[in-house]
C-alpha cells in the first residue's frame, strides 16, 4: 500500500519546503486535504505551467509532423 503526504511527512523535509503536485491530486489518498489546501496556491501555479508546456509541446510536435 502507498503512503500519503501529510504535515507529519512534510515536517521531515527541510524548513521552507513546499508541497508541489502537477494534478490531479487524490486528496485523502496521496495527499492530506489540509496539506493540499495549505500549498494550493503553488500547486495550481505548477499545474498551469504544466498545461502551457504541454500545449507548446503539442504545437511543436504538430509542426514536426508536416
Amino acid at each position: 500500500k502507498g503512503f500519503m503526504v501529510d504535515d507529519a511527512m512534510m515536517s521531515l523535509a527541510q524548513e521552507g519546503a513546499r508541497f508541489l503536485h502537477c494534478l490531479p491530486a487524490y486528496r485523502g489518498l496521496e495527499v492530506s486535504e489540509e496539506l493540499f489546501e495549505k500549498h494550493s496556491d503553488i500547486v495550481f501555479k505548477e499545474a498551469e505551467n504544466r498545461l502551457h508546456a504541454q500545449k507548446g509541446l503539442m504545437v511543436w510536435l504538430d509542426k514536426k509532423r508536416g
